[in-house]
């Protein structure tokens, strides 16, 4: 049978947390562009808990902005899907199997325009959350009156303006909107993309001051690991032991992050934060942006290629090896005392121990090669903002940190190019080196600058905006761990894995 309301009756395993009928009387609360399983992995997720502990009471509609896919499988399945959480918290294991029903129903903007301008017509509806991807957050001039406009910040102002003259422009009527898209201040770029899409189609002063002052665009961090549906083999157990089958099945991480940048009336219409830890509301989410940034995000950069070259295929896997931990903890360590940001050293500390239980989830396959692309920007935003407070701090080499480095410039090492791609060769593998630098890598090398590439590269501000040669003794100790892992010693840089 299939996973819907009709059929949760029939459904009757003590592994699998169902929802109260009651949850299908609530009014809907919160409406989110997106249908992807970020939103219903985190969002959706908070929102189907606090319900569950009477703390929110409200439902969620989703537009579905694009064309590819259809509403069918949410249609089919009256919105209800089963989140599958698996993972490591304080080194133990954990799973989770909840069927949430915080979706309502499922609207496609293509096709139900209308019926999407009628949501906002609901006094009760007062959240907007989005998840649109980072290019769904650009300003695309254009009239707002098209059904449907093109453009998700278009779209957005189509439903404000048709709540502002619903509402008579009530101070009461309006939105707390959070994008979730993973850009830095989302919540500012995206109400400034709308005021400039006011002044394009000429709305009145007035509507621009009830989006000023009745609205609230709140930036937004999430951190959730979710993969989506499992694989053939998992999914078959899955049904086998639910007796039902979920097309909208999502797994997820255990691990669970939304910080949020408001106050006490944006905390007010939040009310669903208090159902779990892993919301967060405060005035100031920089330091968890930096937390994540730096200890998540430039510890994976930083030990990409160190552990790919090593013949890890994936984060778990290069996890279960003790050697490869201790470096992995001994980069943390540095990474965390050079944050340029002010962080408690306990909270650094606390945060990656959680990091380190993230990447032995033995659930989660995260391929190091996918974690490559795009390497040299991630190194980039990632790495060097921490490698230059690291020598204000303390004006000598950071170790680890140089290991990454010099494993980076070995993996971008690309000897042939076929039609446009790029590949790089360590021992017997070929892989492929998908970065907008490789073409710059391989031009390098192909004009034989082979025995001067590092301190090219390092000193190249086009690629990292600064001499990174000026750094005491950084270019001497990446070049002494390039030519090891290139010549296929990797003990030398105290990890011998191979």
């Amino acid at each position: 049978m299939i996973l819907s309301k009709q059929n949760l009756q029939y459904i009757n395993s003590s592994e699998i947390v169902k929802p109260e009928e009651t949850v299908f009387t609530l009014p809907v609360k919160v409406l989110q562009f997106g249908t992807g399983v970020l939103l219903r992995g985190l969002p959706d997720y908070f929102i189907d808990k606090a319900n569950r502990q009477g703390l929110f009471n409200g439902r969620v509609v989703v537009v579905k902005s694009t064309n590819s896919g259809s509403t069918e499988a949410f249609d089919h399945q009256d919105g209800l899907y089963t989140l599958v959480s698996k993972g490591i918290a304080n080194g133990q294991n954990i799973e989770e199997n909840i069927i949430c029903a915080a979706i309502s129903h499922v609207l496609s903007a293509v096709s139900n325009w209308d019926r999407v301008l009628e949501e906002v017509l609901n006094p009760e509806l007062k959240i907007i959350i989005s998840n649109t991807t980072e290019v769904g957050i650009q300003l695309v001039e254009e009239d707002i009156n098209q059904s449907p406009p093109a453009s998700f910040p278009a779209k957005l102002l189509a439903l404000l303006y048709k709540r502002y003259q619903a509402f008579n422009g009530s101070k009461t009527s309006g939105f707390v909107i959070i994008p979730t898209e993973l850009l830095p201040d989302n919540g500012k770029i995206l109400k400034d993309i709308i005021l400039q899409l006011i002044k394009f189609n000429h709305l009145d002063s007035e509507f621009e001051k009830w989006v000023n002052e009745s609205n609230f665009f709140c930036n937004s961090l999430v951190d959730r690991i979710v993969p989506g549906k499992p694989d053939v083999k998992d999914l078959q157990a899955f049904e086998e032991k639910a007796r039902y089958k979920d097309e909208l099945l999502t797994v997820s991480e255990v691990y669970r992050l939304w910080a949020i940048e408001g106050d006490e009336k944006v905390r007010s219409v939040l009310s669903f934060a208090g159902a779990d830890e892993g919301v967060i509301i405060a005035p100031d989410i920089n330091i968890y942006r930096e937390l994540k940034l730096r200890l998540l995000n430039g510890t994976h950069t930083l030990s990409c290629a160190l552990a790919f070259l090593s013949g890890f295929e994936t984060v778990n896997v290069a996890m279960d090896n003790e050697v490869f931990i201790e470096f992995v903890r001994r980069l943390m360590a540095e990474i965390a005392s050079a944050i340029p940001y002010p962080v408690d050293p306990k909270t650094a500390q606390d945060f990656s121990e959680r990091v380190l239980d993230r990447f032995k989830n033995p659930n989660i396959r995260h391929l190091w090669i996918n974690i490559s692309q795009q390497y040299t920007t991630k190194l980039k935003l990632r790495v060097l903002p921490v490698l230059h407070e690291y020598y204000k701090k303390f004006n000598k080499v950071p170790q680890e940190i140089a290991v990454g480095f010099a494993a980076y410039l070995v993996f971008m090492r690309p000897v042939k190019e076929i039609d446009g791609q790029y590949f790089g060769e360590y021992g017997q593998v070929s892989y492929p080196i998908n970065d907008d630098k490789a073409a710059y890598f391989f031009n390098l090398l192909k004009n034989g600058l082979s025995l001067n590439i590092i301190p090219s590269i390092l000193k190249d501000k086009t690629l990292w905006e600064s001499d990174l040669t000026l750094l005491p003794g950084f270019a001497e100790k990446v070049q002494e761990y390039y030519d090891g892992i290139l010549g296929g010693n990797l003990a030398i840089t105290r990890i011998d894995l191979v």
